[in-house]
């Protein structure tokens, strides 16, 4: 009995080692989990569920056979895949979930989210995520054609690579008031996301209570899941090359 979280493949036609991985996870050990949650950043970048690529239906049909065989599965938005919609969700059957989402984690209470909401303190990315997330900007990339979204997306991903580089690095990490504040309005005392790319289990205290934050790694040079059993929450590394039983 456990379920699987990862986050964070930013999936691309790029990176053929990235894919392989994923889907050899989810043709050999995705089937034998309750549950799959992904918490954003699935892909690098996506423009529209109407860009029908190989690679796209590639991606698309490996969650297909995952839901048929019964295994459900869950997303909630990235900053990279905010675009992902109820069209995706038909053809793959996955469940989209909103940015914050409670969960009954085999009898905890658990906060899943993608994370980037955390990380109040780069006040540049957050007036932009402001923007993106917002009702009509959205509305208006989805209205341009798919060339003018390409464009679009490679010059973003161009910009936050270059911004990133010269970022302090506290201030692309999350907020430790602002993850109180949020578990705290949630009632919780365990979170998961993803966004950091800084794979931790972080014990704190909320109100004299313990309480932690599993953070999911990425996947740019390994695979990153969180294994979670009734008695457990374990981590797992491995190499892109290889999978490994759980």
């Amino acid at each position: 009995m456990h379920s699987f979280f990862i986050a964070d493949l930013h999936l691309s036609a790029e990176r053929p080692d990235i894919t392989g991985a994923f889907l050899r996870f989810m043709s050999e050990e995705a089937p034998l989990c309750e549950a799959l949650y992904v918490l954003g950043d699935l892909f690098e970048a996506w423009i529209g569920d109407d860009e029908d690529s190989p690679f796209n239906r590639q991606i698309i049909q490996a969650f297909t056979e995952l839901t048929q065989a019964g295994v459900p599965c869950y997303f909630i938005h990235g900053n990279r895949d905010f675009l992902i919609g109820q069209r995706f969700a038909r053809q793959s059957g996955v469940q989209l979930l909103p940015e914050h989402q409670v969960i009954d984690l085999y009898g905890e209470p658990t906060l899943i989210m993608h994370g980037d909401s955390l990380c109040t303190r780069d006040t540049e990315y957050m007036r932009f995520r402001r923007k993106a997330r917002g009702w009509w900007w959205p509305r208006l990339m989805l209205a341009m054609p798919l060339w003018y979204r390409r464009r679009v997306a490679q010059k973003a991903r161009r910009q936050s690579a270059e911004g990133n580089a010269i970022k302090p690095e506290e201030i692309m990490d999350v907020t430790p008031d602002e993850v109180v504040k949020v578990m705290g309005q949630t009632g919780v005392k365990r979170l998961i996301h993803g966004h950091t790319h800084r794979p931790a289990v972080h014990q704190f205290e909320i109100d004299g209570r313990p309480a932690e934050r599993i953070v999911l790694g990425d996947w740019y040079e390994q695979g990153s899941i969180l294994v979670a059993k009734p008695d457990s929450l374990t981590l797992t590394q491995r190499p892109l090359a290889t999978t490994s039983e759980c």
